[in-house]
């Protein structure tokens, strides 16, 4: 019997920082071509950080999620529409609830042509809306990223009552109806 070799399944990452990485699950996971999205920390200088650490704001880390996704079945510009559609890209404060440095946006790119495109999307919508106030969100390179403890990786499925408590009551729910949702 012949062995057959499947040929390797192509894969990309994607790194964004949206604030809580609890709420930045969930949109990723619904795609196909989404492999997989981890939670986890990046862009500071502190070697595996934990999530007590990261929350002191000491550490320079945002809170983010790693999506690996099939550039042939879901192109990097789509993923930044997910991104940029779960998101307030004009707070340069935080995230709806959650204030401070950890939860800052961000997208890092891994190429030369993550970054480009990251950058057409930016000013895509600052010139097409919906918002009318500048978008902060910056665009960097990607540093090394630290998968967050096991209790945080898809929390939206293990504790989805909670989740869904806040996702509502940060005000991020009703954020992303109002600007992203219409029509």
């Amino acid at each position: 019997m012949e062995e057959t070799t499947q040929p390797e399944k192509k894969t990309e990452i994607a790194t964004f920082a949206g604030g809580c990485f609890w709420c930045m699950v969930k949109p990723f996971h619904k795609y196909e071509g989404v492999l997989e999205v981890v939670s986890g920390y990046t862009g500071g200088h502190v070697p595996n950080p934990t999530y007590e650490q990261v929350c002191s704001e000491t550490t320079g880390h945002y809170e983010a999620v790693q999506v690996t996704f099939d550039p042939d079945v879901i192109s990097y510009p789509e993923i930044l529409n997910i991104f940029w559609q779960s998101i307030d890209p004009t707070d340069a404060g935080g995230q709806f609830g959650d204030r401070g440095s950890s939860y800052k946006t961000a997208i890092f790119y891994h190429s030369e042509q993550q970054k480009e495109q990251a950058q057409r999307s930016k000013e895509e919508i600052q010139h097409n809306g919906p918002f009318e106030t500048p978008i902060v969100t910056p665009i960097l390179p990607a540093a090394t990223f630290y998968p967050a403890e096991a209790y945080h990786q898809d929390y939206y499925k293990k504790n989805a009552n909670h989740y869904n408590r806040y996702f509502v009551g940060s005000g991020r729910a009703g954020f992303l109806e109002r600007h992203w949702r219409k029509g």
